[in-house]
């Protein structure tokens, strides 16, 4: 169920940046406002249909991409076993009570290995 909802999200993405991208520059904030990608459509649509058209499906997808959004942060919050293996501990938790730990073995000295004499 997650990975079929995955991937329409990520269908959305893509259609949602395609539509984006189709529409006409109108601020002109880098100096090449006006010219565009959304006017025209091979002459099927005038430029004010277009720009209604992309508006109207620009809407749509986002809302569709907030829903797919939501489902899956839905989804995913209800996993209880751990992710990933950084998620599991490797130390075992010092005793609750009041237990001391046990004393670790005296550091010995080790010895040289033996070489034999010719």
């Amino acid at each position: 169920m997650m990975q079929v909802l995955l991937v329409i999200h990520l269908l959305i993405v893509l259609a949602l940046i395609g539509v984006v991208l189709m529409q006409r520059s109108e601020g002109g904030g880098l100096g090449i406002g006006g010219g565009g990608g959304g006017g025209g459509m091979g002459g099927l649509l005038s430029g004010r249909g277009t720009a209604n058209l992309l508006t109207r499906t620009t809407a749509i997808l986002a809302a569709g991409f907030m829903v797919t959004s939501l489902l899956l942060t839905i989804l995913a919050g209800g996993r209880t076993e751990p992710g990933s293996i950084v998620d599991t501990p490797l130390i075992p938790s010092a005793p609750s009570s009041g237990e001391a730990l046990p004393e670790p073995a005296p550091l010995t000295e080790p010895e040289a290995p033996s070489v034999p004499v010719q």
